[in-house]
């Protein structure tokens, strides 16, 4: 009954640190931040890559090729999370059904909590956020992990927590 309680707690304090904005589907959240609604996707590791083992996955090239998965797998997952997003926009070919912890981090391949998906264009601003700008963060965070000069789990926490601020940084916006 405890962890009942406690789970209702997380979830409650979840809803009240969430934007309040009237009738906004979780689609109107991603055009207006880039970033995916925590609570349909907060992300998710594949437990082969760790720190220990990043010279044998992540840092090899090709490696997440062998982990990918077919898009016989990733498309009908992007149709049914294009509705539960509530997207208007039905077009497949304009989003990328994106690992929000990308492979290239460690992140998993098959766990619906680290796909989604994500437009190919967000215009916020004068920027596009949509999922080519996010592919170059990726790559960026990447090398950095494996040339030793930030962490794996640094590098999962800017990815999945706010890439669009750690992206903005990285550009000196």
């Amino acid at each position: 009954m405890r962890h009942i309680g406690i789970t209702a707690a997380v979830l409650v304090m979840a809803l009240a640190l969430a934007p309040v904005v009237e009738g906004a589907t979780p689609a109107a959240t991603v055009l207006r931040t880039g970033l995916p609604s925590h609570l349909l996707t907060p992300g998710a590791f594949n437990p082969a890559v760790t720190q220990a083992t990043i010279h044998r996955t992540i840092c090899v090239v090709g490696w997440t090729a062998t982990v990918r998965p077919p898009e016989s797998y990733t498309e009908p997952l992007k149709v049914a999370q294009i509705a539960t997003y509530g997207f208007a926009d039905k077009r497949l070919a304009d989003y990328e059904e994106d690992h929000l912890v990308s492979l290239e981090l460690g992140g998993s391949p098959t766990s619906a909590k680290n796909l989604w998906p994500e437009p190919h264009h967000i215009k916020i601003g004068g920027l596009d956020l949509g999922s080519y700008t996010k592919d170059a963060l990726e790559n960026h965070l990447r090398s950095l992990v494996c040339a030793g000069t930030l962490t794996l789990a640094k590098a999962r926490t800017e990815i999945a927590w706010n890439w669009v601020a750690y992206w903005k940084a990285w550009k000196g916006l």
